[in-house]
């Protein structure tokens, strides 16, 4: 009986991650470990549909390897349409790196996947599942949530711009925006922004924008962040009903305390004037 992908089932192990094949998708299963990139381990699994991917390629790879590679469809992957181009190749999730003496076997299934494609081009919903909410990450100037309806930023004291502490906590339902901007951590200085109708700030510095959070070193990883803003993105693309804000929870008074310390300070250094101090104040006293 000849070897087909079409029983379910057949499976290519590599470094990092493990390609089970099925009739229409391929599931990927990452390992955790110390050497496995970061990104790959926070993902966990994913299941590639057959009609997400325009073509596979295999080429040699570093150090007696041979990578196979799915090229996905433009549209089709929010965590990829996230990304735009930023990750590096070692944390490409559509990689499989395996020993060169296993080219024969990787050349096979490479084969049987081109045989299985049927689309091409740029898809207008996307077909791979994004991450699942709730997600959030600490920024260096705020902390990030999602919970599939509404993003909040929570600007920290220690971080934040006093145009951010001026504005307040923000909180965005996903209806109201029309994208996300994501800048990597590993490139030079990361960024998340939110687009949206009632959001116009493309031309503010991220660090000066309530509707972004800048992270770099040890604040908003990759690994973090990119899931987060795919997860955004997947759920701006569906658009669901506006949410009913919950009552809000009380904080605990030492933040609050410590929040009008630091607003003290920006008054005292003139970034916030008298009226400006007094209503962050009462705003601040009314969460207890």
């Amino acid at each position: 009986m000849p070897h087909t992908m079409s029983r379910m089932g057949d499976v290519l192990a590599g470094f990092h991650a493990v390609w089970e094949f099925e009739s229409d998708s391929v599931l990927i299963r990452y390992e955790r470990g110390i050497r496995t990139p970061k990104l790959f381990q926070a993902l966990g699994e994913r299941r590639i549909p057959l009609s997400a991917v325009e073509g596979v390629t295999l080429s040699p790879g570093k150090r007696g390897t041979v990578v196979l590679r799915l090229l996905p469809r433009a549209g089709a992957d929010p965590l990829m349409e996230a990304a735009a181009g930023q990750l590096k190749e070692g944390s490409d999730p559509y990689r499989l790196v395996l020993p060169a003496e296993r080219e024969t076997l990787a050349e096979y299934y490479a084969d049987e996947l081109k045989g299985l494609l049927t689309e091409s081009g740029s898809t207008d919903r996307y077909l791979v599942a994004a991450p699942e909410a709730p997600l959030s990450f600490k920024a260096y100037d705020g902390k990030a949530s999602f919970d599939g309806t509404a993003v909040q930023f929570r600007w920290s004291w220690t971080g934040a711009s006093s145009a951010k502490w001026k504005a307040g906590d923000q909180s965005f339902p996903v209806t109201e925006l029309s994208g996300v901007e994501w800048r990597s951590p590993e490139v030079f200085e990361g960024h998340l922004r939110l687009v949206g109708r009632s959001v116009e700030s493309a031309a503010v510095q991220p660090d000066q924008d309530p509707a972004a959070v800048v992270f770099g070193l040890g604040y908003g990883p990759v690994h973090e962040s990119l899931p987060f803003a795919a997860a955004v993105l997947a759920a701006v693309r569906t658009r669901g009903p506006v949410p009913v804000a919950p009552a809000p929870s009380r904080r605990d008074p030492a933040d609050i305390a410590e929040r009008i310390r630091h607003l003290g300070e920006l008054h005292q250094a003139g970034l916030v004037t008298d009226e400006e101090f007094s209503s962050k104040k009462a705003e601040l006293l009314a969460e207890l």
